[in-house]
């Protein structure tokens, strides 16, 4: 059965060419990058030209991009390295109720530490209240953290007035960029923007690889100790072939950022319509603009989302009920809570995100299996 796959916000596709830069990393040159012969000075070379190459893709200098094992790693270094290292000025953190669980989790743990956290509400499209974000801020407030877009909806935050209100008040800002990188144009500089995550299999890269961006002169304390890679920040044997695909992939994603963009916003207009013509019934979940390109979530009331993910499976069509991070977890996303959906729509979510490679007679297919299973 051939596979119709839309669930590019879980994990994309390797693409050839990153394959093709990453294989000599697993056989020819395996040299450890701390050693000082000539193939442990070449694979060294060969991370420093792709911590480079991320740079570029979000207008950074290479000296501030730290490689981690995830996004997941890179938020918890962020949240963490900067609470421990700022605890003597102040012990208060501010985000969403909305974040991917990396970020809600490290939260949790950092309240079990004794650092206080307060959770902002969101509006029924997701967007983060700004007032309520200004209100929340006190005299030992040391970071700010919101996620550029939404993992499940897609709704794309007002970045640039938060790292604003974060800089008024001399505030650390990081942003979960995981889903945003490579889908939008982001320059980190003209945002204003402090730390940044981001994850390599979310841009047509490798899986088990990630980046955290850290601005010159913001201190972070490191959360693993060991033989002091990473400029001391992050020990640990690199991994230099996923390193080295994440490098290409944000390279091919700086080259190409406009036609992908394009290439996503036509599919998921064409969705969007088809769905609303024929189901008029559906919800769109999310800001119906100013979401990510690739980004769709539909409810439908008095369905099953999972019911019909394992239908549509059945036909070869791969799509998410929410996060792939919390699937197979019957209660209601913490996202749609947030924006308010009642639990007879919410439990009825698919989220469909598409890639470069799906065409519209994917979606039309796509289409007549979903009508078929919620009208059955």
């Amino acid at each position: 059965m051939e596979i119709k796959y839309f669930d590019n916000a879980a994990t994309t596709k390797v693409k050839e060419e990153v394959l093709n830069e990453m294989l000599p990393y697993y056989s020819i040159q395996y040299g450890n990058p701390s050693s000082l012969y000539t193939i442990g000075r070449y694979t060294k070379r060969a991370i420093e030209k792709a911590r480079k190459q991320v740079a570029n893709l979000i207008n950074c200098n290479s000296n501030e991009i730290y490689f981690t094992g995830s996004g997941t790693e890179s938020d918890n270094t962020a949240l963490k390295g900067i609470a421990y290292a700022n605890k003597v000025k102040g012990n208060h953190i501010i985000t969403s109720k909305i974040e991917h669980p990396a970020i809600l989790n490290a939260c949790k743990t950092l309240e079990k530490q004794g650092f206080k956290v307060s959770y902002i509400n969101v509006d029924k499209d997701g967007i983060i209240n700004i007032q309520e974000l200004v209100n929340s801020i006190t005299k030992d407030t040391i970071l700010i953290s919101v996620m550029f877009a939404n993992n499940e909806i897609g709704t794309i935050e007002p970045i640039e007035k938060i790292s604003a209100i974060a800089k008024k008040y001399n505030i650390i800002f990081h942003t979960d960029a995981v889903q945003a990188v490579g889908n939008v144009p982001i320059d980190v500089k003209s945002l204003g923007i402090d730390l940044l995550s981001l994850s390599g299999h979310k841009i047509n890269g490798p899986k088990g690889v990630g980046a955290l961006y850290v601005k010159t002169g913001i201190n972070f304390d490191r959360i693993m100790d060991g033989g002091g890679q990473e400029k001391k920040k992050r020990s640990g044997t690199e991994n230099v072939a996923g390193i080295v695909g994440l490098g290409k992939a944000a390279e091919i994603s700086q080259k190409n950022m406009q036609k992908h963009i394009n290439k996503l916003l036509d599919l998921r207009e064409y969705f969007i319509k088809q769905i609303e013509e024929k189901i008029p019934e559906a919800k769109l979940n999310g800001s119906r603009k100013g979401r990510l390109p690739g980004n769709t979530n539909f409810s439908f009331k008095n369905i099953d989302g999972q019911t019909l993910l394992l239908k549509l499976d059945e036909k070869g069509i791969c799509v998410s009920s929410g996060s792939a991070c919390s699937a197979g977890n019957s209660n209601p996303s913490h996202v749609l809570v947030a924006i308010g959906a009642s639990k007879e729509w919410a439990k009825g979510t698919i989220r469909v995100t598409f890639g470069e490679e799906n065409t519209k007679e994917e979606i039309d297919y796509l289409v007549e299996n979903i009508i078929s299973n919620i009208k059955v």
